[in-house]
């Protein structure tokens, strides 16, 4: 997973994080945290699909704020 995709994976939840009410503070905190650790558990992986990138960051993110992670792992399917 490049430098890139995770600046986007957390520019994108900042933005869902402020959508529901979450501190922008408490937010950046521990988005870049569970993107972090989502990326090093996927870093022995040689593909790495979007859907394995969702659940290793739901995972992760379900650890800090569970609404955000439901948000996150239904961002398409959400209306």
């Amino acid at each position: 997973m490049s430098i890139l995709d995770t600046k986007l994976v957390i520019r994108d939840l900042k933005i869902d994080a402020k959508a529901i009410g979450i501190p922008a503070g408490a937010a950046k905190a521990f988005i870049e945290k569970a993107v972090n650790d989502a990326t090093k558990s996927l870093s022995s992986k040689t593909i790495v699909t979007d859907k394995d990138l969702v659940r290793a960051v739901h995972k992760e993110l379900k650890k800090y704020n569970a609404d955000l992670a439901y948000v996150y792992e239904n961002r398409d399917t959400i209306i």
